[in-house]
């Protein structure tokens, strides 16, 4: 496996080592001790799982302290343009966003530390999407950032595409009205 720094302070892209043969592919897709100098006590408790079809976008999600969470994601099947926006107050990337495509193709993951405002938009025809979290769901604590506020400038890359988007993602606050829980 290799770890690559992306410009967010905090935020890796792992790439696995894959090995082909005639009867498909191995590859670890989590190790401990080759995550951890990038992620600290990152200690996987449950894995969540979602399906999308072409154009579904889910995002840009956090939970607050005190029950914010990491995650170490990837794309099982198909391929998605996953976005990150780092939402750390005292961060020297705060309010800075980065998108990588992750794809059964690719292999690559994406750790999100805590702090970060997370999202992906389904690029395929659909996806499965996979998301390894070290604290459980409270939904008293979870929040979001509207996914198409000018302010973040992301560039989703499906234009002129109706989006597939939750009620409740449709309705999530700009920046403008929003503060960051993340000291």
């Amino acid at each position: 496996m290799k770890i690559i720094e992306t410009p967010l302070k905090d935020l890796v892209i792992i790439e696995p080592n894959v090995f082909e043969d005639a009867r498909g592919y191995f590859m670890e897709s989590y190790k401990q001790s080759v995550l951890e100098p990038s992620s600290g006590s990152f200690h996987i408790i449950q894995e969540n799982e979602s399906f999308s079809r072409r154009g579904a976008l889910r995002g840009l999600h956090y939970q607050a302290p005190p029950f914010a969470q990491a995650k170490l994601v990837r794309c099982i099947h198909g391929e998605v343009l996953d976005v990150c926006v780092d939402i750390r107050k005292d961060s020297p990337t705060y309010l800075k966003s980065y998108s990588v495509v992750l794809s059964d193709k690719n292999k690559l993951q994406i750790f999100v530390p805590k702090g970060f405002a997370h999202g992906f938009i389904t690029l395929s025809e659909t996806a499965l999407f996979s998301y390894k979290v070290d604290a459980p769901y409270a939904p008293q604590s979870e929040g979001g950032i509207y996914w198409n506020d000018p302010a973040l400038d992301i560039d989703w890359r499906l234009n002129g595409l109706d989006y597939i988007i939750s009620e409740k993602d449709s309705k999530l606050p700009n920046i403008s009205k929003w503060e960051s829980p993340f000291e």
